[in-house]
């Protein structure tokens, strides 16, 4: 079956970009305590885990939940990104797949990351996305997602001077919301913030129970 277009781009674009980004975004975190806090609180929610870092890119992310006593793993579509996290982050586990076929049994994870992966999604698969998120997670598991704010989409075509097909899709709160509904969460914290240190749009961050 041939996959739709979106992935095959996304997949070759973070091929492409996959060295640089790791070293851009690895120590990302250090200078962003509000990122830092909605992490913490769901790493506190989802308990020991397992736990899927789903679009975990470089695996900086993943690796800042291990160290929060986490047992997370990381998932990305891009195998150059998943071989630029192993490299990074030796010991921990990382695998290719996609957000809407995730390759692990019903109920079997205490916790789903989407840390800026989701908007990669068209808007009309982030329904499939946030069902399967459900599906993998046990019940009383947690959710958390990461996304620009707006009701927007940015086309990117050339990405730390390497040419890509890369299309966001921004997001609004309160859609994304009564999609978590819709998919059997049950949405408990929302936070939004300002963009600092050369991001553009606002950040919004969703946290919710199955």
């Amino acid at each position: 079956m041939t996959e739709p277009s979106y992935l095959t781009t996304t997949r070759a674009s973070y091929d492409a970009v996959a060295a640089h980004y790791g070293a851009q975004y690895e120590r990302e975190l250090a200078r962003r305590p509000l990122d830092r806090a909605m992490l913490a609180a769901f790493a506190e929610l989802a308990g020991p885990g397992p736990v899927a870092d789903v679009g975990c890119g470089p695996g900086h992310v993943t690796a800042h939940l291990r160290a929060s006593g986490v047992e997370a793993f990381g998932v990305d579509l891009s195998p150059g990104m998943v071989a630029r996290a192993r490299e990074l982050h030796p010991g921990l586990r990382f695998e290719e797949g996609g957000m809407t076929a995730l390759g692990h049994a019903d109920g079997s994870l205490t916790g789903v990351l989407a840390w800026y992966s989701l908007f990669h999604l068209p808007p009309e698969e982030v329904p499939t996305a946030l069902a399967e998120f459900h599906r993998v997670l046990a019940p009383g598991g947690h959710l958390l997602l990461a996304f620009q704010l707006r009701d927007d989409h940015v086309d990117l075509d050339r990405w730390f001077d390497q040419e890509i097909t890369l299309r966001f899709h921004r997001l609004v709160p309160d859609e994304v919301e009564e999609l978590l509904r819709g998919a059997g969460f049950s949405p408990l914290a929302r936070m939004t913030r300002e963009p600092v240190e050369g991001e553009k749009p606002p950040r919004a961050y969703l946290l919710a129970r199955k």
